[in-house]
């Protein structure tokens, strides 16, 4: 059964167009992924889908229910874990999460024994009665995802809850995510980071200029450019290298620059890297070293957006 429906809907700010027809499909019970370089409109699907903004045109629905018509009664059973933390310098831990427990209308006995459980689950049990404005970043981010949990959503969306934070929490917040998931919950995850992606999510959707423009598992992904080479040369010199020499060399399908390394992706079955090397020797681009990789996510993103997630 699908948990989320979202059908052709399109969303623009004057004259910026920030969705243009996109259509998701979230079954329930996975971890979707929601990917796209900065400006993608994965913030505008998220506040949409979490009833912050209203789409201009195309229909949604979560649980079976239709967005508009039933929001208040959908958000009852989903929790938001926003990118920018929502939490109370000024309180506890637990005064916090006790204070989004009852937005939900739970009474204060049972809102009482969710709040302990929150915290216990993300490991802040300890930390109860201490005021936020002493908590560490990766601590504040546990707790970010506490206040969203607690009332145990069928439904979580997760906008980038790792982002700048020590290893150790992010760890813990990436086990947390497989939990929640095991016990039910169905989950959609935005990041910048394709590692967790990978990890994490059972299929995930690419969005740039706010369309989808792929989607599926981590596997059907890479197939996407499965019969790509790509060979990363670092050079000494890139102010001498014209691309328009190297993107006409046969079997060369494009290239990109970054932090002094050349990226040339070709086709597989095509051998042009002799020729690469001879012209970078000639234009005097001194090569420092020469690398291959099977494709992974980031080498999708690059060939079907021409940026990297981070961008």
């Amino acid at each position: 059964m699908k948990v989320v429906a979202v059908n052709n809907i399109y969303k623009s700010f004057g004259d910026n167009i920030a969705l243009n027809n996109l259509s998701l499909g979230i079954e329930e019970g996975e971890i979707f992924g929601l990917l796209g370089p900065n400006g993608a409109g994965k913030s505008t699907t998220i506040n949409i889908l979490s009833g912050l903004l209203n789409q201009d045109k195309g229909d949604i629905s979560i649980f079976n229910k239709n967005i508009r018509m039933h929001l208040n009664e959908i958000k009852q059973n989903m929790g938001v874990v926003p990118q920018d933390l929502a939490i109370f310098e000024e309180l506890t831990a637990y005064e916090n999460i006790s204070f989004f427990a009852s937005l939900y209308g739970i009474q204060a006995k049972e809102r009482n024994k969710k709040t302990i459980e929150a915290l216990a689950f993300v490991g802040l049990e300890e930390k109860a009665k201490e005021k936020v404005k002493s908590f560490s970043g990766g601590m504040k981010r546990r707790l970010n995802i506490a206040c969203g949990i607690a009332h145990k959503p069928r439904l979580i969306i997760m906008d980038e809850p790792t982002i700048g934070i020590d290893p150790q929490s992010r760890n813990h917040i990436l086990n947390s995510i497989k939990v929640l998931n095991q016990k039910g919950a169905s989950i959609i995850y935005t990041t910048h980071y394709m590692e967790e992606a990978e990890a994490l999510c059972d299929r995930m959707a690419i969005i740039d200029k706010g369309c989808v423009i792929a989607s599926g598992t981590a596997e059907s992904l890479r197939d996407i450019i499965s019969d790509k080479n790509t060979v990363f040369i670092g050079l000494r010199d890139i102010s001498k290298v014209d691309e328009s020499i190297l993107l006409n060399i046969k079997g060369v399908e494009d290239i990109y620059f970054k932090d002094g390394v050349l990226q040339v992706v070709s086709k597989k079955e095509v051998i042009c890297l002799d020729k690469v090397i001879a012209y970078l020797a000639e234009a005097g681009a001194s090569i420092m070293d020469v690398k291959t990789k099977s494709p992974n996510l980031e080498d999708v993103f690059l060939n079907l957006t021409g940026r990297s997630l981070r961008d």
